[in-house]
């Protein structure tokens, strides 16, 4: 079930103000541009931001998202027509042969039971054309990001909303925190959330077992030293 930040109707409406600029971005377009794709499949493409960055390029997008809310955000934002919405995850995908397929942000920690991983990149191994690439971020748990998950780090007001995030449990791989948000007329909601922190030998791998070639790990250019970018291909 998608946590309630991108399931419930509230939250959904307020997440882009929340994350503002998504620099983090910049990297996958300019990676696919520099692959040659066509036909670009945005797994778990939340309120659109990046499906609508790839379409305003030219490029041909299919973004699937699993919850509702966050989807129906992405429909009814300018050029939301050009993209093709699929309320879904991977491993309910329609025939076709896209070129690259990409999963920004936390989308493949978000990922924790394992079937559902295997599941997710077998999926998208039947979706992309043969040569075609997968690439995705994924935190390198030797970081232990989630130490500084806490209210005194992360308290902020952004416009009228004020946040913070609280750590739940650590039994790794597994990492359970909780954001809070109080909106101007007192309403507080909450969503949990749990990110599964995996090594970069498993999730090379997962890939391999699902059939991919690795063909790089990089560093991610918005955090260096913290996240691998696996760039694999069918």
């Amino acid at each position: 079930m998608p946590d309630d930040l991108f399931a419930n109707p509230r939250l959904a409406g307020i997440y882009d103000l929340l994350e503002g600029d998504r620099d983090d971005l910049g990297p996958y377009l300019a990676l696919a541009e520099d692959l040659g794709a066509q036909h670009v499949l945005d797994i778990g493409c939340g309120t659109g931001t990046f499906a609508l960055l790839l379409a305003s390029r030219g490029f041909d997008v299919t973004g699937v998202e699993p919850a509702a809310a966050s989807l129906d955000v992405a429909r009814a934002k300018p050029g939301a027509e050009e993209v093709r919405w699929i309320h879904g995850d991977a491993t309910t995908l329609p025939p076709m042969r896209a070129d690259l397929a990409t999963m920004t942000a936390n989308v493949a920690q978000a990922i924790v039971e394992p079937e559902a991983w295997r599941g997710t990149l077998r999926g998208v191994h039947d979706a992309l054309r043969p040569g075609g690439h997968l690439v995705f971020e994924s935190r390198d748990p030797a970081y232990r990001a989630w130490e500084g998950w806490n209210r005194a780090a992360s308290h902020h007001v952004t416009g009228d909303v004020e946040s913070w995030v609280e750590l739940l449990d650590v039994s790794l791989p597994l990492v359970t925190f909780r954001w809070t948000y109080v909106f101007p007329d007192g309403e507080t909601l909450t969503s949990d959330s749990t990110l599964r922190f995996r090594t970069r030998d498993e999730i090379e791998a997962d890939l391999l077992a699902a059939g991919y070639g690795v063909d790089d790990v990089r560093d991610a250019p918005d955090r260096p030293g913290r996240e691998f970018v696996f760039v694999a291909s069918r």
